[in-house]
């Protein structure tokens, strides 16, 4: 498929998709931990600081130059972590913006906004479990090296066992973009939206070497097989916006 076509279909339905694929996100449950308070786990991006603008080479769509969107490098950046307990057995990786319209009505619609106002729903942009305790650390380009029309295919990796994100649910109904989401796949807010989205990239040390997760998993799935098991926990936050009009 030609990128402009992939361009148009994928900004497309951004638009005409958007309640669909959130529908798929929201989830307000919160993974519990055996021990009263998880002890904390240092995060960090090299590429993009904590509470900083994530560079338009880690995102699935960056500004077009017109006020719009087209896509963007969609590389993975690299991501490290330390201070894990010591009977640490595994690390899971969740990437999830919580500021995603709940409705689709006015998203990258010539002449409308989408309010601050509207309530938002998670969406979810990695998703990455049994990542073995001898890690500290992915590479850069490790989950994506850019945009894959149908997705990148979940499942095992020398480096943890990959779930789904959300763009699957967002592409669901294009025959030429519909697949399985795997991997890492970024920041694409509306172009009109009148606020600026966070990107949480949280990580855990768990005491289990694998969660035994269902081929195809999810995030909220992975949420659900940590109760219990979390030894550590922490993140760090990018920020990303799409609309000129709206400043950092």
């Amino acid at each position: 498929m030609h990128k402009s076509n992939i361009q148009t279909t994928i900004l497309s339905l951004l638009g005409l998709s958007l309640c669909c694929s959130v529908a798929f996100a929201e989830t307000t449950d919160k993974a519990a931990s055996k021990v009263a308070t998880p002890a904390k786990l240092e995060v960090s991006l090299p590429q993009i600081a904590n509470g900083a603008v994530i560079p338009a080479d880690y995102a699935f769509c960056v500004e077009d130059g017109s006020g719009k969107a087209k896509l963007g490098a969609n590389k993975s950046p690299e991501i490290k972590w330390s201070k894990a307990p010591k009977d640490t057995q595994s690390f899971a990786i969740i990437v999830v913006d919580p500021k995603v319209p709940s409705k689709a009505d006015n998203v990258n619609k010539e002449g409308k906004t989408v309010s601050k106002d509207l309530p938002r729903v998670d969406f979810y942009h990695w998703v990455l479990a049994d990542i073995p305790a001898s890690l500290s650390s992915l590479k850069l380009g490790a989950e994506s090296e850019g945009v894959v029309p149908k997705g990148k295919k979940p499942g095992q990796t020398d480096h943890g066992v990959r779930g789904l994100n959300n763009y699957g649910n967002w592409f669901a109904s294009d025959p030429n973009m519909s697949g399985q989401y795997g991997g890492y796949d970024g920041p694409c807010p509306p172009w009109n939206d009148e606020i600026v989205h966070e990107y949480h990239f949280e990580v855990y040390a768990l005491d289990v070497p694998s969660l035994k997760l269902k081929e195809n998993y999810t995030a909220p799935d992975l949420k659900e097989a940590m109760k219990g098991h979390i030894l550590a926990q922490g993140k760090s936050m990018g920020l990303y916006k799409l609309n000129t009009a709206v400043k950092y």
